[in-house]
């Protein structure tokens, strides 16, 4: 009877560590790292609901600034600054976060001032934000369009993160017709020009998208 008992106990515990063990694999699951665009989604939503915080803030509804808010968005920011796995169009994405945030954390520090200072009613409708300021144009110099299919793709990639940003459609888009173009654009330009290379820019500015195709000097 002792051996029957020992064995019984013997089995029972080793069930007990086998599902020890699976909820520690389980865990370790749920744990993983969000992806780079799962990152870009939160800190594109933490900036606005941020804004939506110092609003209500500087209309009186709220007692204290949102620095916990402020301090989330500082924190993702300078993480992504330092990911090297970005790519042309997740970069793009990226540097457009920012300037919004910046522009915006440059109203906030001007209308916090004017609060201590006693300048103006202490209950006052925040004043709207100005334009975002023009993007960082990205570019891309190229000299065999048809071969370096690489860098025609991050140049589409970023014209489409353009024209999302602006509101525009990207429907019509399509990379095959968009490659053939670029094609041939670079090599008139370059038979115009006499280059080797094109240099192409993608840029927002004045809330519309600019691309822009030029000879790259020597």
């Amino acid at each position: 009877m002792p051996i029957r008992e020992n064995t019984f106990a013997r089995r029972a515990r080793e069930r007990e560590r086998e599902r020890e063990e699976g909820n520690s694999k389980r865990v370790v699951f749920r744990d993983q790292q969000p992806t780079v665009d799962e990152q870009l989604a939160r800190l594109e939503e933490d900036i606005r609901g941020l804004k939506v915080e110092f609003d209500t803030y500087f209309n009186g509804a709220a007692k204290r600034p949102p620095y916990d808010t402020k301090g989330r968005v500082e924190t993702l920011i300078k993480r992504l600054a330092d990911e090297r796995t970005l790519t042309f169009a997740q970069r793009y994405h990226y540097n457009s976060l920012a300037a919004r945030y910046s522009s915006f954390m440059q109203l906030w520090r001007r209308t916090m001032q004017e609060r201590e200072e006693g300048r103006g009613p202490a209950r006052r409708p925040a004043p709207a934000p100005r334009p975002e300021p023009e993007s960082t144009p990205a570019t891309f110099v190229c000299a065999d369009p048809r071969g370096d299919v690489r860098t025609v793709r991050g140049l589409f990639d970023a014209l489409v993160e353009a024209r999302r940003r602006c509101g525009e459609s990207t429907e019509d888009l399509s990379f095959a017709r968009f490659h053939r173009m670029v094609t041939e654009k670079s090599e008139a330009l370059k038979e115009r020009a006499g280059c080797e290379r094109v240099h192409f820019s993608v840029a927002v500015k004045d809330g519309r998208v600019q691309f822009k195709a030029k000879a790259e000097k020597e």
